[in-house]
């Protein structure tokens, strides 16, 4: 066993003990409760953080291509590592992984290996020349008792989120592998049957009180472990005992029973929190329509060029910059062309033309007489008959 950075006085030992007695736990919870668990995802897929109570841990996937093993050339590999920090914790020491290390990652890899919960024909590309090799790393970021059930959720979320590059094979030979961008086609998730759920109860005395997912300080007092691997449909995984106090088999049928409901209760939390990352990162990838459009409002000035080489500036205006706009006239170039088109637009819509004539559309009475005088007679001749005689004349 790895020396632990609190060491408990005796009378410490007798008060956690006494009080387990009386069912009672020192941070208040009853023998069989877990302590609150929070699932937090991370940008990349394949990343996720688990929190229970004051023990963090952080699960990260990658793949890559290998060769397969000889006696399973049909099968990809799963591998878990583990990565204890000083930080964490001041026992644990940097550079070689130490006993608690190495116990971590078996009991994980045991229970997704063993109980076949990831698909490993399904990571075959060609067959004994090129598998995915799926790496889990799970890194201690803060030890607050019971390592192995925050760091198997923290593995299992991290592979439910977890996408692989699609790849496929063509070539002469029908052997080359083509490993396609994620931008190009969609990566694949992984094949996972049923998710493992390890549930770990202490034991303290002689085996007869027992406590579900200990603190710190209740694995510095207790006398022995179990960590039983069960998943939701209550099949058992993997069974783990350590330590040297025995336990009778009542009392690890009664520890199935219970772990077999937490197991149901994590696995939900699992997936309703992948359920949640999946959707927010499909509508992040969906493209917002009124986005675009007010893109495409913020015209830039343009400027054209007319026939007599004069520059005239275009500029588009928004709705409330209509008031500003002048309320002079255009002036109309001498152009045999837009005269020609003038009168063939007023010939077949009259409106048209009296309402180019009379100006904007909001001028006063003054403004107009100030511009254009008219007599009584031209104001009560129609206008449409007099700019045919015009053109008559000419």
């Amino acid at each position: 066993m790895m020396d632990q950075r609190w060491r408990p006085t005796v009378n410490e030992r007798e008060f956690i003990e006494h009080a387990l007695q009386s069912d009672i736990r020192v941070d208040g919870r009853r023998p069989f409760d877990f302590r609150k668990l929070k699932i937090a995802f991370g940008r990349e897929d394949g990343s996720a953080e688990v929190e229970l109570g004051e023990t963090r841990v952080m699960g990260y996937v990658t793949a890559q291509l290998v060769q397969p093993y000889k006696d399973r050339p049909n099968e990809g590999t799963l591998a878990i590592f583990t990565e204890f920090s000083p930080m964490a914790d001041p026992a644990f020491e940097p550079g070689r992984p130490g006993e608690a290390a190495i116990e971590l990652g078996r009991v994980i890899d045991r229970g997704l290996r063993e109980s076949r919960a990831v698909d490993m024909e399904s990571l075959c590309v060609v067959a004994g020349k090129h598998v995915w090799s799926v790496r889990v790393d799970l890194h201690i970021l803060d030890n607050g008792g019971n390592l192995i059930d925050a760091a198997n959720i923290a593995a299992l979320a991290a592979l439910c989120t977890f996408r692989r590059p699609e790849c496929t094979v063509g070539g002469d030979d029908g052997q080359q592998v083509t490993i396609h961008d994620p931008e190009v086609r969609d990566p694949l998730p992984l094949a996972i049957h049923h998710l493992p759920i390890a549930v770990t109860f202490a034991y303290f005395g002689d085996g007869n009180i027992m406590v579900l997912d200990p603190t710190y300080k209740e694995e510095a007092v207790m006398g022995g472990r179990m960590t039983a691997t069960i998943n939701s449909n209550g099949d058992v995984c993997s069974i783990q005992k350590a330590g040297g106090e025995g336990v009778m088999s009542s009392v690890i049928m009664q520890c199935l029973r219970i772990a077999s409901v937490k197991a149901a209760d994590i696995t939900s939390k699992i997936k309703s929190n992948v359920d949640e990352y999946t959707t927010e990162k499909a509508v992040r990838k969906v493209k917002r329509t009124p986005v675009l459009v007010a893109k495409k409002n913020d015209v830039p000035d343009i400027t054209m060029e007319s026939n007599d080489g004069a520059l005239e500036s275009q500029t588009s205006k928004t709705p409330n910059d209509a008031q500003g706009i002048s309320k002079d006239p255009p002036a109309i170039p001498n152009d045999k062309r837009h005269e020609d088109a003038k009168s063939r637009l007023s010939e077949s819509n009259p409106e048209v033309e009296s309402m180019s004539n009379s100006g904007i559309v909001g001028e006063s009475d003054e403004a107009k007489e100030s511009v254009s005088p008219k007599s009584l007679k031209d104001a009560v001749k129609p206008k449409h008959k007099r700019k045919k005689k015009q053109h008559g004349k000419s």
